[in-house]
């Protein structure tokens, strides 16, 4: 009977990793646990999924503050969010501790073996993206972060088989292109790309850029891919605070530049496993599922799509959470958190429906399956 981790049971606190069979078992308090689906996720992205690699960075963009985490167990983390992102629900559903940031201190040996989070807020697939806000980690920087670790991993397993079949069945889950149009792209005053660039060139563009990381990731071994689409962007409290549409509609011509890089990035999936029989790569369509959502609220138990639970301005849109501000006491009825960040039982479905949805929610097979080969 499959036996479902807690975030109290593996989550935080004493954890020791023991590997068994490529995988390992999770020990906190004596106690132990089923053994994971998969042996690791290593997830590079932004403030979607950062879970605290900002904190030490010289970077506006931080959530290490309440009210970030009022809803998480240990409180405010760096997690862009009341509760848990889409990586925590994923480890949740496949049975993984939560995988540490890659700044945590001492994270060497055994301690990499459940996987890494890369992901940095303001960070995007070109580097110059975010750079208004100060530091972060950039798609090129976090590939070449996760390579400074596997020196510690090989270290641990050895250079043979059990090195080579860890990295082949573990997951790398791939969260980019949204700060590439919020801190970039619509940013004209601080950004030419906007000029240089027509939305479906900006879109290609990207494109180029992700496919040579994802394949340099492939290169040292990774073989399980989830590469998530962007939402839409249009709909957000902080697009609707711009003024571009009416008050009670989406940013039309945002999601619309959107849908070119969703586009391309599930003919790019379709590409890489023609091209690379052995690996397999994953499309999530988070375009679809969060549509979704927005269109059938009531379904889902929503009822305020258009502002943030938190933040100032217009739509509690046009700004993070300030620190030590009050957030909205009915959290669960948001889709949004703040300007920018769905709320934690947003990300609670999205993961859910990348674990066991069908081709529209993720293509070509979902991760429960993706996790099973």
């Amino acid at each position: 009977m499959r036996r479902k981790i807690t975030r109290n049971q593996c989550g935080g606190g004493n954890v020791t990793l023991i590997p068994v069979m490529l995988g390992y078992l999770c020990l906190t308090n004596g106690a132990v646990l089923a053994s994971p689906q998969i042996p690791a996720i290593f997830a590079f992205g932004d403030s979607l999924i950062d879970n605290g690699n900002n904190n030490g960075l010289n970077s506006l963009a931080k959530s290490n503050y309440y009210p970030y985490g009022i809803d998480f167990y240990q409180g405010a983390t760096g997690r862009f969010c009341n509760g848990k992102t889409v990586v925590d629900a994923l480890c949740d559903l496949l049975e993984l501790p939560y995988i540490p940031a890659y700044i945590t201190t001492g994270l060497n040996g055994t301690r990499l073996l459940g996987g890494v989070n890369h992901a940095s807020a303001a960070g995007g697939i070109l580097d110059e993206t975010g750079q208004h806000l100060g530091d972060r980690y950039s798609l090129n920087q976090q590939v070449l972060n996760f390579e400074s670790n596997l020196d510690s991993i090989r270290a641990v397993l050895g250079t043979g088989r059990s090195y080579d079949q860890f990295l082949a069945r573990s997951i790398a889950v791939m969260v980019f292109g949204s700060n590439d149009y919020i801190n970039n792209y619509l940013l004209p005053s601080l950004y030419n790309s906007g000029y240089t660039y027509t939305p479906e060139q900006f879109a290609n563009l990207l494109l180029n850029h992700y496919t040579r990381q994802i394949l340099a990731l492939y290169s040292v071994g990774l073989r399980k891919f989830l590469l998530a689409g962007v939402g839409p962007l249009g709909c957000i409290p902080n697009q609707r605070a711009s003024g571009a549409a009416p008050r009670d509609r989406c940013v039309d011509q945002v999601n619309g530049m959107v849908r070119f890089f969703n586009e391309g990035l599930r003919s790019l999936v379709q590409q890489l496993n023609t091209d690379h029989p052995g690996a397999i790569f994953v499309y999530g369509n988070t375009y679809a599922a969060v549509g979704d959502i927005l269109n059938n609220p009531a379904t889902y138990g929503f009822n305020v799509l258009d502002r943030g639970c938190c933040g100032i301005g217009q739509n509690q849109g046009q700004f993070t959470c300030l620190p030590l501000s009050d957030p909205c006491p009915n959290r669960t009825d948001y889709v949004f958190w703040d300007a920018f960040h769905p709320t934690e039982s947003v990300n609670l479905i999205l993961a859910q429906r990348a674990y066991t949805g069908n081709q529209t929610d993720v293509y070509p097979i979902n991760v429960q399956q993706l996790a099973q080969l």
